[in-house]
């Protein structure tokens, strides 16, 4: 199953878990309203955020912080209290949270990487994945450089989706769509997937839960169950495990179609 069913505001679906990565809080490309949008719909045991929830390297340079984005942390916090256990792995862009790293507080968990346990049995490594980024890991100021032509393509896509919200279109993701068109960038996906795949096997997991490329996927590489969460940034998109064990790709273009579909129907209207 590729997305998520759509779900009424007045009612929450029990999931298992929840993970969540590449958020991106601080940027003016940081999806905040949809993520806000998605986590009411939950109630979840654990979630995890895989990484670059906060994005520091952006902070550096100025603060750009406007409500939606406390409005993401709030929901949060008010989850943990609720009994939701919330663990924050560590990415590169909030890699100053890496020197906290083991660091409890109540029902939140600061850490490096995870273990997750499915209900079926399944060891599940969850990182988020820049180590095994060779140009994050070994030529940091050409990932910099990179971060910058990405940028470029998430101002056209704020825009794109500016006009399209308008005339009363859902969202779309020109950056992901790119993404998928360049070799390159194909091919970086897949080197990516496949080394981090190799690490699993090596240390005897039989799946890994990342993010870090931007690239939501469910796959099996070799022997190895690949999952990566996506971003709330372009492509908006989630992972949730229910109560037996299955685990589903969530993507919001695809929920916010359906929802709008249903609406339509509800008023008795052709969709």
């Amino acid at each position: 199953m590729s997305h998520a069913e759509p779900l009424r505001p007045s009612r929450k679906q029990r999931v298992r878990t929840l993970w969540i990565s590449d958020v991106h809080l601080g940027t003016r490309d940081c999806q905040a309203e949809h993520l806000a949008h998605f986590l009411k719909g939950y109630q979840a045991e654990r979630i995890y955020l895989v990484g670059d929830i906060i994005d520091g390297w952006k902070l550096r340079s100025g603060i750009y912080w406007p409500q939606a984005h406390t409005n993401v942390i709030r929901r949060l916090l008010t989850l943990s209290k609720r009994g939701t256990e919330v663990i924050y792995v560590t990415g590169n862009h909030d890699e100053f949270l890496r020197r906290y790293s083991k660091l409890i507080l109540g029902n939140i968990q600061l850490v490096d990487e995870a273990e997750h346990l499915t209900v079926d049995g399944r060891r599940l490594l969850v990182i988020h994945g820049d180590q095994f980024d060779v140009i994050t890991r070994y030529h940091r100021w050409l990932a910099f450089l990179g971060d910058r032509a990405y940028e470029f393509t998430l101002v056209l896509n704020r825009w794109l989706n500016h006009w399209r919200a308008r005339y009363g279109y859902g969202y779309w993701s020109l950056s992901a769509y790119l993404k998928h068109k360049v070799k390159g960038a194909v091919n970086f996906i897949s080197d990516f997937e496949d080394a981090i795949a190799h690490e699993c096997t090596r240390r005897g997991f039989h799946g890994v839960v990342c993010g870090h490329i931007h690239h939501a996927e469910i796959r099996q590489v070799g022997e190895v169950e690949y999952l990566n969460c996506g971003d709330w940034v372009e492509s908006c998109t989630a992972l949730i495990e229910h109560w037996d064990g299955r685990i589903e790709l969530y993507r919001f273009a695809e929920a916010q179609a359906l929802e709008a579909a249903l609406r339509l129907a509800e008023l008795g209207e052709p969709a």
